[in-house]
């Protein structure tokens, strides 16, 4: 059955998985882009090619999610993805089940901060990607041609709908702030590990730990990019080059970049959500 990792885009999915690849994969916990490979992105094309060939429409890709999840838990193993998808229904067609999904953990970051980075990663002006969060969205994954597999249709909707639809109706949830994996995240590591505990075995010590902490963390990832050991780029085909994905980071911070009404406008479109993460 499924673990997912689920978030909306750019709020910290691939620290998580960095985090959880060396916490599940390895004995010392030193973490490597390769790892990253064992947390497969779903939805992708590959596990779907066997089904259809509209990989642009989503209607046609959500008669498939339960088809493709059942074929992938044929095995009957605990598996882990990566997902942006929306946990809804389209046209009465689930995006998982009890059959398929064992348990989710979510990664929510502020959307304040949040808009800064989708607008670095997309390639769009502040406003532009206001919008991005603010309005329903379907994304087909990458852009470069090497990374074909995962341009498929996905539905990531708005931001508070990509966390509402996720966490108020999954009992198996563990939530993660993305600012709390800054602040304490010695504390969210252990919290990570005692919920992965009840679903499959996990070992976890001082040494481990402190290894997972320094080989994830920013800076490091960043540094791994910059020598071209990370694949996950987004393509500017603007200016025919790739986006650098470990941007700013921690240092990504709302109050020192955007604009007042902007601030305003993003709270009040997700005022109860904010309030109820405490974000406001």
């Amino acid at each position: 059955m499924i673990i997912w990792l689920a978030s909306y885009p750019k709020s910290g999915n691939t620290w998580l998985r960095s985090i959880v690849s060396a916490l599940i994969h390895t004995d010392n916990g030193i973490f490597n882009f390769n790892l990253l490979k064992k947390i497969q992105q779903y939805p992708s094309r590959k596990f779907f090619q066997d089904f259809t060939i509209n990989f642009d429409n989503v209607n046609d890709i959500s008669r498939y999610w339960i088809l493709t999840q059942n074929k992938i838990n044929l095995d009957n193993e605990v598996k882990f993805f990566k997902t942006h998808n929306l946990n809804c229904k389209i046209n009465n067609n689930s995006f998982t089940d009890k059959f398929n999904t064992l348990a989710t953990i979510y990664i929510v970051r502020d959307p304040r901060s949040l808009v800064l980075s989708i607008s670095n990663h997309y390639s769009k002006s502040i406003e532009e990607a206001e919008k991005f969060l603010t309005e329903s969205k379907i994304i087909s994954g990458s852009q470069k041609k090497e990374d074909a597999e995962n341009q498929i249709a996905t539905l990531i909707g708005t931001w508070k709908e990509n966390y509402n639809f996720w966490t108020k109706k999954n009992s198996n949830l563990l939530l993660i702030k993305y600012e709390d994996l800054i602040n304490n995240i010695d504390n969210e590591i252990e919290k990570i590990a005692r919920f992965l505990a009840n679903y499959v075995k996990i070992e976890l010590n001082e040494f481990k730990k402190k290894n997972i902490i320094e080989t994830t963390k920013f800076e490091n990832l960043k540094k791994m990019e910059n020598a071209g050991l990370f694949t996950e780029n987004a393509f500017d085909k603007n200016n025919n080059k790739k986006v650098m994905f470990f941007h700013k980071g921690p240092e990504n911070n709302w109050k020192n970049a955007l604009d007042k009404d902007l601030q305003n406008k993003i709270e009040s479109n997700f005022i109860n959500e904010m309030k109820e993460l405490k974000y406001i």
